[in-house]
């Protein structure tokens, strides 16, 4: 059975528009001209695991809405997702306990506080046992090389060093599975070197499952074998990231990201 398994998710957003033309915000305060978007268009696909996987689609996909359904953040409007066994917004404690998160434009770690004591704070809220906490810890300071950040405010940490505090944040608890959304924005090369090597490690060491989504296609090429592209709320691909790029490279010598680019014309992906 599949670590995780989506079929037929659907989810609608509701976007209220302010009104054109004279004085709009003293209208708007009256008039709302609201629309339905259609975030997420009977998305099907499962997940082994241990598979990375990588989730890409141009912005407004629907990639972080589909992760946070994953999450358990937000509930479909039709369809069945089920993780490890439970479904992810009605069993929502059990289920957090099993997974960890990373948005790379949200953060996980208290703003004034030194690292450190956020890491006790998640050890509590997940319930870990002291020596099973100190043990997992120090191996993820010595993995991340974050020994010298503990003590640090996470205000005060650069976005790499915070986006290293994040991961580790995320798998103090040793979940089962890691959904990473845009891990790597804003990172400078040598972060980005960093992290893809730590997760590539993590994966093979513990079997993790990890889902990926991101605009960085050399995560993708570093990282996975297989790839789903979505696209104005559906799934278009499903496959090995080495076939999607051969039927898409238009000419040799084509780097990844003219691929994509190129597949995503094709497929008529442009950002709405």
């Amino acid at each position: 059975m599949p670590q995780i398994q989506l079929t037929g998710i659907q989810k609608r957003f509701t976007v209220y528009e302010r009104p054109e033309g004279k004085w709009p915000l003293l209208r708007g305060a009256f008039i709302r001209h609201a629309r339905q978007v259609q975030a997420l268009d009977s998305v099907s696909f499962s997940v082994e695991e241990g598979e990375m996987v990588g989730y890409i689609g141009p912005n407004g996909a629907g990639k972080s809405t589909t992760v946070k359904i994953m999450s358990g953040i937000l509930t479909p409007d039709a369809g069945k997702c089920v993780i490890m066994g439970r479904v992810p917004w009605r069993q929502r404690v059990d289920h957090v306990s099993r997974i960890g998160v990373v948005f790379g434009q949200r953060s996980q770690l208290w703003w004034d506080v030194p690292v450190n004591d956020s890491f006790d704070l998640l050890r509590d809220i997940y319930d870990i046992r002291p020596a099973s906490y100190a043990v997992r810890r120090d191996e993820l300071c010595a993995a991340l090389d974050l020994g010298g950040l503990l003590k640090t405010p996470a205000r005060q940490l650069s976005l790499g060093q915070r986006m290293r505090c994040e991961l580790a944040a995320a798998l103090l608890h040793s979940p089962r599975i890691l959904f990473l959304d845009e891990p790597t924005i804003g990172l400078d090369s040598v972060s980005k070197l960093a992290l893809r090597a730590f997760l590539k490690e993590e994966n093979q060491k513990s079997g993790v499952t990890v889902l990926l989504t991101t605009h960085d296609m050399d995560d993708i090429q570093a990282l996975c074998r297989r790839v789903m592209v979505i696209g104005r709320g559906r799934l278009l691909y499903d496959g090995g990231l080495a076939v999607m790029l051969e039927c898409y490279a238009a000419r040799e010598g084509q780097d990844i990201d003219e691929i994509i680019a190129e597949m995503y014309r094709d497929m008529e992906l442009g950002e709405e």
